[in-house]
């Protein structure tokens, strides 16, 4: 991916503006208490579709429409998030959205990005069969093809990256959960930009590994499944383009087990009463497994969303670890 100046991330903040105010950081005491150390939450549960990913979408859309207005509408795959942020970014823009999903999505994202105007077509066993699939359709549906990561969109996030660093004050550490890339990627990106020594920590499941092999790897290892409840990090395939900004950038990918994810649910909804899907809660997960090396500390994780099911987020409120 080619970086991105100072100058184009203030443009990009100035189109996410327009739709989207930041979002805030808050050092929560109980939350702190319970970690043995200074967290920060950056809560980008907070904008307009309940994650970080709109950001991405709205800076997408707009640069493709100024380029290329003949363009009447996008497809493109996700397990929700994504999709809701080209849904929501296609009703800005009045251009068409397709969304393909897997079977067994999530019924609340499936409904969300459905109210946002969006056609959702559910295929295949995962993320990535959903995918090809919808790269398949893409031309003989007459849309373009958005991927899970790309410049743009990586661009589009960043914005919520420079407000944290900005509104934040100096951070050690900062956690990330990583699907396909594009949220680390763009922590990675400003603090470069900005001249910090941040360490960036990439959180993933451990049934979902890899991002991991990948970087451990540096180059892209691909696995068979991704059964995991997290389906914010679900990935099996992933971006090359990402996984070399995480091999320069970050100081590493930790694994976390999904009943540590739920575990982590529950705790932010216990001391700061935000409701946290898993994805929003695995960077606090992997920032709770590494306890001893935080204390004395000043760090921080980002609760990506918060668009969880409601009868799962019950069961995992219940003290359960949904079945992936």
């Amino acid at each position: 991916m080619h970086p991105f100046s100072l100058e184009e991330l203030d443009h990009a903040t100035e189109v996410v503006r327009r739709h989207v105010p930041p979002t805030p950081q808050y050092q929560w005491p109980m939350l702190s208490e319970a970690a043995g150390s200074t967290v920060v939450v950056k809560h980008e549960n907070h904008t307009p579709v309940g994650a970080f990913k709109v950001r991405g979408g709205l800076v997408y859309l707009h640069k493709l429409v100024s380029n290329r207005p003949e363009v009447t509408g996008v497809i493109s795959a996700t397990r929700g998030n994504h999709g809701q942020s080209l849904a929501f970014a296609g009703r800005e823009y009045g251009r068409r959205v397709v969304i393909y999903v897997p079977h067994g999505n999530s019924i609340e994202k499936n409904a969300a990005m459905r109210a946002l105007g969006a056609e959702v077509v559910e295929h295949g066993r995962d993320f990535q069969e959903a995918r090809e699939e919808s790269m398949r359709v893409a031309a003989e549906r007459g849309l373009e093809s958005v991927p899970p990561f790309h410049r743009d969109l990586v661009m589009g996030v960043a914005t919520y990256a420079r407000e944290m660093f900005d509104a934040a004050g100096p951070l050690d550490t900062v956690y990330v959960p990583v699907g396909m890339g594009s949220g680390i990627s763009a922590m990675i990106a400003v603090r470069d930009l900005l001249r910090l020594d941040t360490a960036i920590v990439g959180v993933v499941s451990n049934a979902a590994p890899a991002t991991r092999l990948s970087v451990e790897a540096g180059h892209v290892v691909t696995t068979e499944s991704a059964d995991t409840f997290v389906d914010g990090v679900a990935c099996r395939v992933p971006d090359a383009d990402a996984i070399a900004a995480m091999i320069k950038g970050a100081a590493r990918i930790i694994e976390v087990a999904d009943d540590e994810a739920a575990d982590a649910m529950r705790l932010i909804f216990r001391t700061t009463h935000n409701v946290a899907e898993p994805a929003g809660a695995v960077a606090l997960a992997g920032l709770l497994s590494e306890t001893a090396a935080q204390r004395g500390q000043r760090s921080a994780f980002t609760l990506c969303g918060g668009n969880v099911d409601t009868a799962k987020f019950a069961a995992v409120l219940g003290g359960a670890t949904p079945a992936p």
